[in-house]
């Protein structure tokens, strides 16, 4: 690939992405110089630029805030991400340039309740954030040359809370694994969605190997002081991605 287009980023996973070396042209434009939330400037930038594939990260994904303001969520997870599709799409039916593009969605747009969810599984969100990151989805979809990646990842080095829950299951990937992940999906000739995470296990045992002072507890304690609707078991079936990546 000889250029790719990363929105978000200034986001953890942006920088991670810049900084890994895996990807060797990266163009990450401001959120000011390529708003995706405002079309013009998004036909502006792809026509003053040659992209070859796009990873877009770009979103908002503080939960406590799409829950607080849904209107916002919905205009930058799923409104900016069809104004992206809809540009590119006039790309693909006019110039015949299929870009790779690369959807960082979440494990979230499953219901969270009894884990180990494949790709075909139903999308039932828990949460208002999982909603829009859904709806972004149904715009990728009309692509032809695209990678929805289903995920949740966490960076070992940065775990900021003291408390974990022992009866909470998911299926989180650390930051670095993610991006790898990305590099090879980037490359692969899949068009569809695909889960990318590790084994099931709860939240509690999962950050300790990185953090062992950490505590343990409760969901229900967790939930007592936040203000959006958590997973219970969002735990992941990759099947897929093991076999691809091999």
């Amino acid at each position: 690939m000889n250029n790719i287009l990363l929105t978000g980023g200034s986001g953890k996973l942006g920088k991670a992405i810049i900084a890994s070396g895996y990807f060797s042209s990266i163009l990450s434009p401001s959120s000011a110089t390529l708003d995706i939330t405002k079309p013009k400037r998004i036909e502006k930038y792809l026509n003053e630029n040659t992209i070859d594939a796009i990873i877009h990260c770009a979103a908002l994904a503080r939960m406590s805030e799409c829950e607080k303001d849904p209107a916002k969520a919905l205009h930058v997870n799923s409104i900016g991400t069809a104004y992206l599709v809809a540009e590119i799409l006039k790309r693909e039916i006019h110039k015949n340039n299929k870009i790779r593009f690369i959807y960082i969605s979440t494990d979230g747009v499953y219901p969270g309740i009894r884990g180990n969810y494949s790709e075909n599984d139903e999308t039932i969100p828990y949460n208002k954030y999982g909603w829009t990151k859904l709806g972004g989805e149904c715009a990728v979809n009309l692509l032809s040359n695209y990678c929805i990646i289903r995920t949740s990842f966490f960076d070992p080095s940065h775990i900021m809370f003291d408390n974990s829950a022992i009866d909470s299951y998911s299926s989180k990937v650390p930051i670095d694994y993610l991006v790898k992940a990305i590099a090879i999906m980037l490359k692969e000739k899949y068009v569809g969605v695909i889960n990318i995470g590790s084994k099931r296990t709860s939240d509690y045992k999962r950050y300790k190997k990185y953090k062992p002072q950490i505590k343990p507890c409760k969901l229900i304690d967790i939930k007592k002081n936040v203000d959006f609707k958590m997973a219970t078991d969002a735990s992941l079936n990759s099947n897929k991605w093991e076999r691809i990546k091999k």
